[in-house]
């Protein structure tokens, strides 16, 4: 039986090249259709999405909710809601609202307050509906802040360097929290496309790297793949990498000394991403006290 090519799970058959395999923020270029929506899992979307977008669904939901409320309220009659001062419908509507939000948050403030069979029972559910709905948000809050997440800051290109006698593949990765990470390992691959048969295929290639892993990580952090005859990249030029829409893939894997647990990044770098023949500027010093000294704004930079 032949032998399965590698492939990292990233398919080797594309129609057409893509414009990149893994985006500069560490998810992947993959767009989702045809899912069925009763797999859609609402609290992984809440927990995943940007801190922005998850306050802003929170107070969207909040306005929704004490609006459906206040149409409740407004139904039964505003009659039934002791201390509205209102004399339109939109005054009176406002008001309801305005209650409906003491109620949900169980401030109560006391200057409206449900008479009647009709209004208590909507309060009555309501207060319930705000106890619940409290609890989600807590619960999304706390396993957003409680999930361990790594902030590893990379070099904005990817350097083709001088190297002893030769040249090699460089990028710069740093810690960009004061948290402890340690046991820093990487894994590289060369993902080139190549038309096969008329179609566009992919393949993927492990670099071997100069130092795969690290056992602490409080400095900066040079990840060099030697271009000896042995690697993929031996002969090749910029303009064989545009050709090859070559693209460098990334992961990053280390262990989380605050929350005690492994974290990963992913990062990539296209073949326009990269600067032949540069080198990269010192990033630490020790200062006049004997200290080193990171300078996270001068990971990136080349000389």
């Amino acid at each position: 039986m032949q032998t399965a090519s590698f492939d990292p799970g990233l398919t080797q058959k594309f129609s057409a090249p893509p414009r990149r395999l893994i985006n500069q923020d560490g998810t992947f270029n993959v767009r989702r259709h045809g899912a069925p929506w009763r797999h859609f899992d609402p609290y992984l979307y809440l927990v995943n999405m940007g801190w922005l977008p998850f306050f802003a669904t929170l107070f969207l939901g909040f306005l929704v909710v004490n609006t459906l409320f206040a149409a409740a309220y407004y139904a039964v009659g505003t009659g039934q809601l002791q201390g509205v001062t209102g004399t339109s419908p939109g005054a009176r509507f406002l008001d309801a609202f305005f209650f409906s939000s003491h109620t949900l948050t169980t401030v109560g403030y006391g200057n409206i307050a449900p008479q009647g069979i009709g209004a208590n029972l909507v309060a009555s559910f309501e207060s319930m509906v705000g106890v619940l709905g409290f609890a989600v948000a807590t619960g999304l809050l706390f396993g957003r802040v409680s999930r361990p997440s790594a902030r590893i800051g990379f070099s904005t290109n990817m350097l083709v360097a001088p190297y002893q006698d030769g040249t090699s593949l460089q990028f710069r990765v740093v810690n960009l929290r004061r948290n402890e990470l340690m046991e820093m390992e990487a894994t590289v691959m060369l993902m080139t496309i190549e038309p096969q048969s008329g179609d566009p295929k992919a393949r993927y290639q492990l670099l071997r790297l100069e130092r795969q892993k690290i056992t602490f990580f409080p400095l900066s952090w040079t990840v060099v793949h030697p271009i000896d005859s042995d690697s993929p990249l031996s002969g090749l030029n910029a303009d064989d990498l545009k050709r090859l829409h070559a693209e460098v893939l990334i992961l990053i894997k280390g262990y989380d000394d605050t929350f005690a647990q492994t974290v990963l990044t992913r990062y990539s770098y296209r073949h326009d991403e990269m600067l032949w023949g540069r080198r990269f500027t010192p990033a630490f010093y020790v200062d006049g006290g004997g200290d080193l000294v990171l300078d996270v704004g001068k990971v990136g930079e080349v000389a």
